[in-house]
């Protein structure tokens, strides 16, 4: 992945000091003036930051992964982010342990009655418009699995067993072709889209990028480690039935086999995942931490609004008839 367009002072300050060797600089005058989670500055900032983490970017000094003047920069970004989740997620209190896998399912339910981007994709979605999704998600999806895996080593007993053996079937139980980013690969080739890492970096809003970054932000802090078991649990709980409306759309749009496999996929290990997740993954962890099952209900809020807010945005671009996708031109600044 290379450093991508600037977009706006944020984004711009951080990539001149990238493009130096490390070195100590002035974090403190970093300012985030917009609505966090809509603000494509901040959240590309963040997620460069993070980036550092995987797998590296492009003509960066690996050494500034752990650079304290970045490390403080980045602290600063992500209060500004956790501000910006605050104000949609209300943060719940400490339940009991028993009261964890109804309240997740609640949180699911709920989400259910949001707009369905899986029905329109199903549905109603031309070809272009599946594209756009496609590129959307290849932010995540060709790195998925590594936000969640940091937790593991933060956890034992039941709830290190649970994610381990979920983790082990996003990497394809160690078969390179059935890696799960592999088969996402896949299906953006079937649809003659660059399946680089990173190569749509420059196309995606803020929205997309707070949906990764938001893994990012609770699987590197280990105080976080509840939130992301939870952020992980409501993605395996709402991932099957739509992830079934996505192939169905897909196949009505022309694709193959071969393209539909990563959502064909997902239908079936996802229904087995989900009750990993919340039973022993979650249900074990709140058993042995009872005081961190808010932050539990926590991440599976906010991945599940961060989902809604997502969807809004595409099926409110593609009901105006606009690409959903940013144009360069913008990205980087210029009128």
């Amino acid at each position: 992945m290379r450093l991508p367009l600037s977009r706006g002072p944020i984004t711009t300050r951080l990539f001149e000091q990238l493009a130096r060797p490390p070195h100590d600089f002035d974090p403190s005058p970093v300012r985030a003036t917009g609505a966090p989670l809509h603000d494509g500055d901040l959240q590309l900032a963040l997620f460069v930051c993070y980036e550092l983490h995987y797998q590296g970017i492009d003509g960066v000094d690996e050494r500034w992964e752990w650079n304290p003047s970045l490390l403080a920069m980045r602290r600063i970004l992500e209060r500004r982010f956790e501000d910006g989740l605050a104000q949609v997620v209300p943060r719940p209190s400490a339940v009991p342990p028993a009261a964890v896998r109804p309240a997740l399912t609640e949180l699911a339910i709920a989400a259910d009655k949001g707009p369905s981007l899986s029905k329109f994709l199903q549905r109603e979605a031309d070809l272009e418009q599946f594209r756009e999704f496609v590129v959307h998600r290849s932010i995540y999806h060709l790195k998925e699995a590594d936000p969640h895996t940091w937790a593991i080593p933060r956890l034992h007993g039941r709830p290190k067993a649970a994610l381990v053996e979920i983790q082990a079937d996003e990497y394809g139980g160690g078969r390179l072709q059935r890696m799960h980013s592999e088969l996402f690969r896949a299906t953006m080739r079937r649809l003659e889209l660059d399946d680089s890492y990173g190569a749509y970096l420059d196309r995606v809003p803020a929205i997309t990028l707070a949906i990764s970054n938001v893994m990012s932000l609770f699987g590197l802090h280990r105080r976080w480690r509840g939130a992301l078991l939870g952020h992980l649990a409501a993605l395996e709980m709402t991932s099957s039935l739509p992830n079934m409306r996505y192939s169905r759309g897909l196949r009505r749009l022309g694709g193959d086999a071969e393209a539909t496999r990563f959502y064909d996929e997902h239908v079936q290990a996802d229904a087995v995942h989900e009750q990993i997740a919340v039973h022993d993954m979650c249900g074990g962890f709140a058993i042995a931490h009872p005081g961190l099952t808010g932050d539990v209900l926590y991440g599976a809020d906010c991945a599940l609004t961060l989902e809604r807010l997502f969807a809004e945005h595409l099926i409110g671009c593609w009901r105006g008839e606009t690409s959903s996708l940013a144009r360069t031109d913008l990205v980087a600044g210029r009128s």
